[in-house]
């Protein structure tokens, strides 16, 4: 993990370009709205934001093992076992997604007004969000980089979209629920849910990796 976080210092272009992405994707969204006269409603303004996210996320997660070449893998094969390498990847991506997603809600709020009644509880449904987008499309990202530069985008898209329908479905009702003020109560069954999920896919990558690595 520090290895990727160096390099990613070392290349602050690559980060530069995805918060471009994310900063402009929210603008673009500004202007879409601002033309018809306000700020959306509030469920479409949740929506739109998991949106941005997802789409951010998918850019992001497969950066990492899509851009190591075969023979930097042979040397980390020789160096380090393939659960720590997975789990080192998910712990990076969860940080990178964190730090896309912070600052994203921020010019969120800033272009199209902040609905938000319970801001600790939506700020912590954006943190789980990150660490589930993270650990499902990770080990995906490891699938579709074995299919070589040329299709894995394409299939990390094809593969991850499937896999993320659930999580992104309780993570809406985790924010709606922030967004409306509901009692904390009415979101510890998404929450566990989530995290249940998150446990899942850390252990099916912890146990299937080393596979996908020797192959």
């Amino acid at each position: 993990m520090l290895k990727d976080l160096r390099l990613e210092w070392r290349q602050r272009t690559a980060l530069g370009g995805l918060l471009l992405y994310v900063g402009g994707t929210v603008y673009v969204s500004y202007l879409s709205f601002s033309f018809r006269g306000g700020a959306p409603p509030a469920p479409a303004w949740n929506a739109l934001f998991w949106v941005i996210l997802l789409f951010a996320a998918l850019g992001a997660a497969g950066r990492g093992l899509a851009q190591e070449s075969a023979g930097l893998r042979l040397y980390y094969y020789t160096v380090a076992r393939p659960e720590a390498v997975i789990l080192a990847k998910i712990a990076y991506n969860f940080l990178l997604l964190l730090a896309l997603a912070l600052p994203a809600l921020l010019l969120y709020s800033l272009l199209l007004g902040n609905p938000v009644q319970d801001e600790p509880l939506y700020v912590a449904s954006i943190a789980l969000g990150a660490l589930s987008l993270a650990t499902s499309l990770t080990l995906v990202a490891g699938i579709a980089a074995r299919a070589g530069q040329a299709g894995g985008g394409t299939l990390l898209a094809v593969l991850g979209l499937p896999v993320l329908v659930p999580v992104l479905l309780l993570l809406i009702k985790v924010s709606k629920n922030a967004l409306d003020g509901l009692a904390r109560d009415a979101s510890q069954g998404p929450i566990v849910a989530l995290l249940a999920l998150n446990l899942i896919v850390v252990a099916v990558s912890y146990l299937l990796f080393p596979f996908l690595w020797r192959s």
